[in-house]
């Protein structure tokens, strides 16, 4: 092999590796400008969650919403920001009320029950509030302290 051939396909081999470097280094920005934005979603995702368990646990508070349904809410909100804030002692209520009235109709499939069947379906709400009552009361009631820790320490371990 010449010289000139060698000094060629050195050449050639470091533009190669000078080329596919940038490529990769593009690579890694993008997948570290996706990480973040990914990041960004899922704190506002959770800022959004806390806003909505705030007003919620005080409409519970406050009796200004069926505690069954309330229940119910703060259950599915607490699981986008971690399914495991409902292991917690005070939040398991959330967990027992859920499975509890799993099996009762809810939107447009309630609309469509018979009076009869609506009402037998809200004597069950009734009764599954009135076993959880205190421990609803509780639960939303811990459920403003989280939020108000939440918001006071930026969400940055509140879930721990």
């Amino acid at each position: 092999m010449s010289l000139s051939l060698a000094v060629g396909l050195s050449l050639l081999a470091m533009l190669v590796i000078v080329a596919l470097s940038v490529y990769a280094w593009r690579l890694w920005r993008e997948v570290e400008r996706r990480k973040a934005r990914r990041e960004e979603e899922v704190a506002r995702a959770n800022r959004n969650c806390i806003e909505s368990l705030q007003a919620l646990s005080q409409a519970m508070l406050e009796r200004q919403v069926d505690m069954v349904e309330g229940a119910l809410r703060c259950k599915v909100l607490l699981d986008i920001i971690d399914h495991r804030l409902t292991e917690r002692d005070g939040w398991k209520v959330f967990r027992e009320v859920q499975a509890e009235a799993k099996h009762l109709h809810t939107h447009q499939a309630r609309r469509e029950l018979s009076p009869k069947d609506r009402h037998r379906e809200d004597k069950e709400r009734e009764a599954i509030a009135a076993r959880h009552e205190r421990s609803l009361h509780h639960a939303a009631a811990a459920l403003q302290a989280f939020c108000l820790k939440w918001s006071g320490h930026g969400a940055s371990r509140a879930a721990n």
